[in-house]
C-alpha cells in the first residue's frame, strides 16, 4: 500500500491549539486574537506573557501580580553560576543555557511533578531566570562576575541591567521590550514541536525546556540570526553587499541567511516592525552601516529573486541582527536572547500538552531489506 510521506511534518496538524495563527501568504501572526504589529508596538512583554499564558490581555492588577510574580523568580542558585565558570573558554553560549536549565530542574525538588500548579510554578520561574542565566553567560564570557538582578526592572530592563550594571535607558528598554514580543512566540516551529513532543511524555517541564532549547540553537532555526550578523560582518561595507549575493546565489543550494521562510510566503509581519526598530536604532545610535547594509541586501535580493521568478523576502533573523548588534550584543549571543523571548511561547503549549496530553508517536515508512538471515560471524566473508 502507497504510503503519503510529509517530510519535515509538512502540512501534518498535530492538535488543535488557541496560541497561535500564522497566515504565510497574507503575512498575518496573531497571538490569540491581536496581531503581533499592534502588540509590538503597545504592549509589553509581561502583558503579552499573560496574554499567550492565561488568554487576554491583563487587568491592571493581574499585570501587576504577574510583574511581582516574575521580580520574586530573577534570582537563580548560586550553583548556576558555579557550573557557567566551570564551562570551557568559547564554549558555545546556547551550550551553557541548555546546561543551566538542565541543572535549575536538578536543584528543583519539585520538578518532576506535572499538575498544573506547578508546571504554572516552574514556567514562571524560567521565565524570570531565563534572562538571569543569559546575562550570566554573556558576563562569563568576558571575564566579568554576575549582575544582581533588580525586581523594580521589567523583564526587559532587568535583562539589560544585568549585562552592564548599569541602568539602561527608558528608549533601549523599549526596543528590547519590542523584541522579545516579537520572539515570543510562533505556533508549531521546531523548538516547540520539540517541547510538546518531550512534555507528551509527561517527563518534567525542564526536561521539555532543556530540549527546545536544544532545538532552537540550530542554524536553520534560531541560530539564524547569528549567522545573518556573521555575514554582515564578513560583507564589511554596503559597496561589497551585492558582491557577497551574487556569490552565494551562484553556489549549488547557495542560500543567504535571514531570506525567506518555511510558512510566509510574503514579509514576515515581524521583520516590518524590526526593520522599523533598525532604522531608528541607526539614527540613534551612530551604526547606521549595519542598516544600510541590510536594505541594500533586501534591494539585492528582491531583484534577484525577481530574475529567477520567486518570492524571498526578508524573516525576523534578518532585521533582528542589526537590531540586536547596536543595542550592543555580541553576534553569539543572539540565539540565547531569542530562547528569553521564546521561553513564553515554550510554556504557553506546555499548558496545552500537560492539560491534555497524548503521547506523540510518529511514524516512519520502512524501506530497508527484508528476510534476512543470521550468519555466525565466522562464515561471513
Amino acid at each position: 500500500m502507497e504510503q503519503t510521506i510529509n517530510r519535515g511534518l509538512d502540512g501534518v496538524n498535530i492538535d488543535t491549539s488557541s496560541i497561535c495563527f500564522i497566515d504565510g501568504a497574507k503575512g498575518e501572526l496573531i497571538y490569540r486574537g491581536y496581531d503581533i504589529r499592534e502588540l509590538a508596538n503597545k504592549a509589553s512583554f509581561e502583558e503579552v506573557v499573560h496574554l499567550l499564558w492565561d488568554g487576554d490581555l491583563p487587568t491592571r492588577e493581574q499585570l501587576d501580580g504577574l510583574r511581582s510574580q516574575l521580580s520574586r523568580s530573577f534570582g537563580v542558585p548560586s550553583q548556576v553560576f558555579d557550573l557557567l565558570r566551570s564551562l570551557p573558554p568559547g564554549v558555545d553560549p546556547m551550550h551553557a543555557v541548555t546546561s543551566a536549565v538542565s541543572q535549575l530542574g536538578a536543584l528543583d525538588a519539585d520538578a518532576d511533578a506535572v499538575e498544573m500548579d506547578n508546571v504554572r510554578r516552574v514556567g514562571t520561574m524560567l521565565l524570570a531566570q531565563f534572562p538571569t542565566v543569559v546575562a550570566a553567560i554573556q558576563r562569563t564570557r568576558q571575564g566579568l562576575e554576575p549582575v544582581e538582578p533588580r525586581s523594580d526592572l521589567s523583564v526587559a530592563g532587568n535583562f539589560l541591567y544585568m549585562l552592564t550594571g548599569e541602568e539602561p535607558t527608558a528608549a533601549a528598554t523599549n526596543v528590547m521590550d519590542g523584541a522579545l514580543v516579537l520572539h515570543a512566540e510562533h505556533g508549531s516551529n521546531a523548538s516547540t514541536f520539540v517541547a510538546r513532543a518531550t512534555a507528551s511524555t509527561l517527563t518534567d517541564v525542564y526536561s521539555a525546556i532543556t530540549a527546545a532549547t536544544a532545538a532552537l540553537k540550530g542554524p536553520l532555526h534560531g541560530g539564524a540570526n547569528e549567522a545573518v550578523m556573521e555575514a554582515l560582518e564578513k560583507i564589511g561595507t554596503v559597496e561589497n553587499v551585492e558582491g557577497y549575493v551574487l556569490d552565494i546565489l551562484s553556489r549549488p543550494g547557495g542560500r543567504v541567511m535571514g531570506f525567506g521562510h518555511r510558512v510566509y510566503r510574503v514579509l514576515d509581519p515581524r521583520a516590518v516592525v524590526l526593520k522599523e526598530v533598525s532604522r531608528q536604532l541607526a539614527e540613534e545610535s551612530g551604526e547606521g552601516k549595519w542598516f544600510e547594509m541590510s536594505l541594500e541586501m533586501e534591494r539585492v535580493m528582491e531583484r534577484e529573486m525577481e530574475k529567477r521568478g520567486k518570492q524571498v523576502r526578508p524573516n525576523v533573523d534578518f532585521f533582528s541582527a542589526s537590531v540586536y548588534r547596536m543595542l550592543g550584543f555580541p553576534a553569539e549571543m543572539y540565539t540565547p536572547i531569542f530562547a528569553v523571548a521564546r521561553v513564553a511561547g515554550w510554556m504557553a503549549h506546555l499548558y496545552e500538552q500537560y492539560a491534555d496530553n497524548r503521547l506523540m508517536r510518529p511514524r516512519l515508512v520502512y524501506e530497508g531489506p527484508r528476510d534476512k538471515r543470521f550468519v555466525p560471524i565466522d562464515q561471513r566473508g
